[in-house]
């Protein structure tokens, strides 16, 4: 196999001191060295490689700082509506490499890197993954506060800066075990503290009705301490804000408690106040009703629209005097997005400042918080919706539940004003579920508080409106939009694949073999097919489908060796909550195959099978430009949206994929002839639901299919424990949700067609060519414009602030 150039080695057939301005080269090299002498400690002659990823983060960061100063003096002197994406999680990944792309450095920072003597892949690779989301959810909202940079919204992304963020994944003996993921050991250049604007947020206590109006009593208060990221948009010299909250306990926590021999206890105690933003919890569409996570969701709320308030009644640059105090225009300046449930409590934090702190009379505040929210809905599972146990509001935020019940009360006595004596549909739409546990269900309050309620593809908004949402749709049907997701150009294809071109395409798959042969110690063929899939792992995403198209595949290797077969390395990689169990056994089984597959002689080249340990953004970075095939091929009907499936179909893989979430609008737009697509749609999963759904069926019809399913259950691929996988096939026989085996068929013959077209590379370039040229719709840029113009009421500017150097106008 020919070895991959080096970035050194490319560099001496062709210098980029052409590209790169000799000055700011220049000036790069000597803000390095300044970085680096003061970086380094006087007992300390030698620097490390971290150091010198340090010095080059403080030499980037130094262009940022004065463009973040002028952006955010510029939105004070212009008062233009700010809008507030607020999220639980913020999946940013590593920062040096989009920073240098976006401020336009990034040719000036690896010549003068490379004059040096040093490696400016080698320096990127030192930095930690800010990885404080788990999948979709958390890398849309980084996409959106990229986009919204760009597009020169006065827009604030608000979070919580985890201590930990998603666990580090390790393989051993085939099982997912799980690491604490301490990113933050080594500092973090890329953040600023802002003690100045600390704010306290109460929990617990018991609520007074007296004349002057309601108080909020005897509550225990933490400390929400701000750290300040800057978020800079592509060459406009614009960089907003990214705000994450870490807790803090006040220094009187829990002292009043204790007698002078407690003083110790009561110091450590800390810690509980503390534990709010210590880490980030690991489940991806699954509702885990857990007492700190409400705290962290309240937590996050709370000391975010305190800071909104604060914002909207000072109006100039670093001033806090109030300059406002009439809430009527509250709506026109402030946008509120709720990304999923989960910053829901917004709605009622709102209505409890207005109401019980600045006297707003109800009707005006409800009418003020409405005209605020907006809501996305990220899923369709009913283990993903969060239903919190009254019992648990009622002592950690007993106002919040008043408030709760009084915007309940007053919504279902309009909807029973509408539907006179309907009390199912009563029962249906009320915020709060009645039951042996009483509930508060979050989606609920989402649409009702909310005056825009979007999904994230058009089958899934449609799915939101026609069933989980039915009954609210009835009712205001003008709320509802649709808002298909979309990526960052620049960090999904200028970052990770700079010179997509044919011959790039062939260098970025050396490359990542080279990675795989490394990482993982076998032998992979870089003109075999690079069949990719990659995502949280989860029942609906059916990762098993995939493994039985690979026994399928490896059962037809050894009973015809001598036929000519398509080579595939085959790679599948992604987290499993670590409370799930199916999804655990899932990567057992992908590892056992694997180890079956990969050392069987009789296949030798002709099919590899990889688990891509610790998937998480700067993995993805690497494999998606590698990949020529994307596998998205969840259920029709349960996956809102995908982004994973937009970011190859932009660097130049071809999907075969179901026809769910915005796979749809992909065929819609490259042509569904150039997408391999398969399976039941929505309509066929329902019609089978009806039917009711036979697995057996299907495994006594189809002689591969049982022979895989047999191989799997019978310990084939787990010599050591036979009945390893006994439970996994139970599951498939006889409750299965997600229906592998109904789209068994269908798949194994669509990855035929795979192999087919892959024979006939100037066919297959084609298609590739054709999805590339039609990928522009699911840029972050036209969704965020969508947004800006549909729910938030604002237009985005090319307006470009000038530069620190150069005088404002």
């Amino acid at each position: 196999m020919a070895k991959p150039l080096t970035d050194s080695e490319k560099r001496k057939q062709i210098s980029v001191r052409g590209i790169a301005g000799l000055g700011d080269v220049a000036e790069v090299r000597k803000s390095f060295n300044r970085h680096l002498h003061f970086t380094l400690v006087k007992d300390r002659n030698v620097a490390t490689p971290r150091d010198y990823f340090f010095a080059l983060a403080h030499t980037v960061r130094d262009h940022l700082v004065g463009r973040w100063i002028r952006t955010q003096q510029h939105y004070y002197e212009r008062d233009p509506k700010r809008i507030y994406y607020l999220s639980l999680e913020f999946y940013m990944g590593r920062t040096l490499q989009n920073t240098m792309v976006n401020l336009g450095l990034q040719n000036a920072c690896d010549e003068a890197i490379y004059q040096l003597g040093l490696d400016l892949e080698e320096l990127e690779e030192i930095e930690e993954d800010a990885g404080l989301g788990n999948g979709g959810l958390g890398r849309l909202a980084a996409c959106f506060l990229d986009s919204m940079a760009t597009l020169g919204l006065a827009a604030y992304g608000y979070g919580i800066r985890y201590e930990f963020g998603i666990f580090n994944q390790k393989i051993v003996d085939g099982w997912q075990v799980e690491e604490a993921d301490d990113w933050l050991r080594y500092g973090n250049p890329w953040e600023k503290a802002r003690p100045e604007y600390m704010l306290p947020v109460h929990f617990y206590g018991r609520v007074e009705h007296c004349l002057e109006g309601v108080k909020w009593l005897d509550t225990q208060v933490v400390l929400a301490m701000p750290y300040d990221t800057p978020v800079p948009g592509y060459r406009n010299n614009t960089v907003n804000t990214m705000r994450l909250w870490s807790a803090k306990a006040p220094n009187d926590f829990k002292l009043h408690d204790f007698n002078v021999g407690g003083y110790i206890e009561a110091v450590l105690d800390r810690n509980l106040a503390e534990n709010i933003s210590r880490v980030l919890y690991p489940n991806d569409n699954f509702f885990e009703g857990k007492e700190l996570r409400l705290k962290q969701e309240y937590f996050v709320v709370a000391a975010t629209l305190q800071d909104i308030i604060r914002r909207f009644k000072s109006s100039k640059f670093g001033c806090r005097d109030p300059v406002r105090t009439c809430f009527e225009t509250f709506p026109d300046k402030v946008a509120i997005q709720l990304n999923d449930t989960h910053p829901a409590l917004a709605i009622p934090e709102l209505m409890r400042i207005l109401v019980d702190v600045e006297k707003v009379d109800w009707d005006k505040a409800w009418e003020i918080t409405k005209k605020t929210c907006a809501y996305t809905n990220h899923t369709v599972l009913p283990e993903a919706l969060e239903r919190w146990p009254v019992s648990m509001f009622e002592k950690l935020l007993p106002r919040h539940l008043e408030i709760i019940y009084a915007i309940n009360q007053r919504h279902l006595d309009h909807v029973a004003a509408l539907f006179p004596g309907d009390v199912d549909r009563l029962r249906r739409m009320s915020v709060i579920e009645e039951g042996d546990c009483k509930r508060i269900n979050m989606a609920h309050l989402c649409v009702i508080g909310s005056h825009a309620v979007n999904g994230v593809a058009r089958i899934h908004s449609e799915i939101v409106k026609q069933s989980v949402f039915k009954d609210f749709y009835e009712l205001e049907p003008e709320k509802f939009q649709n808002k298909t997701n979309g990526i960052t150009p620049r960090r999904w294809l200028l970052l990770c694949n700079p010179g997509l071109a044919g011959t790039i395409a062939e260098e970025n798959k050396l490359k990542f073999s080279a990675l795989l042969e490394k990482e993982y110690k076998v032998k992979i063929n870089p003109s075999s097919m690079f069949d990719v899939h990659v995502k949280r792992i989860h029942e609906y995403k059916r990762q098993l489908l995939n493994c039985l198209h690979i026994v399928t595949l490896y059962n037809r290797i050894k009973k015809d060796p001598a036929r000519a077969f398509v080579p595939r390395t085959v790679m599948i990689g992604g987290k499993a909550a670590p409370g799930y169990h199916m999804a655990k056994m899932i990567i057992k089984l992908v590892t056992s195959i694997g180890s079956v597959v990969n050392h069987d002689p009789v296949v030798g080249d002709k099919l590899k099978v990889i688990f891509l340990e610790n998937y998480r953004v700067s993995l993805a970075e690497k494999v998606i430009p590698a990949a020529d095939l994307s596998q998205q091929i969840s259920t029709a009907g349960t996956e809102a949206s995908g982004t994973g499936n937009m970011k190859f179909m932009l660097n130049g893989a071809l999907t075969i994929g179901t026809m769910d979430g915005a796979n749809v609008e992909m065929a819609e737009e490259a042509g569904a002839e150039n997408l391999f697509i398969f399976g039941m749609r929505v309509e066929d999963v329902e019609a089978l639901d009806r039917k009711g759904y036979n697995a057996r069926e299907y495994y006594d019809r189809l002689p591969e299919l049982k022979q895989a399913v047999d191989q799997i259950s019978s310990g084939f691929f787990s010599p050591k424990e036979p009945d390893c996988f006994r439970d996994m096939v139970n599951m498939l026989l006889n409750h299965d949700r997600f229906k592998v085996f109904a789209d068994y068929e269908a798949y194994v013959a669509c990855q035929a067609q795979v192999d087919q077209l892959y024979r006939n590379p100037r066919e297959w370039t084609k298609k590739v060519i054709r999805n590339i040229a039609c990928s522009g719709k699911f840029s972050s840029d036209r969704t965020i414009t969508e947004y800006a113009r549909d729910i938030w009421g604002v237009e985005p500017s090319d307006l470009q602030i000038p530069p620190p150097n150069l005088p404002r106008d």
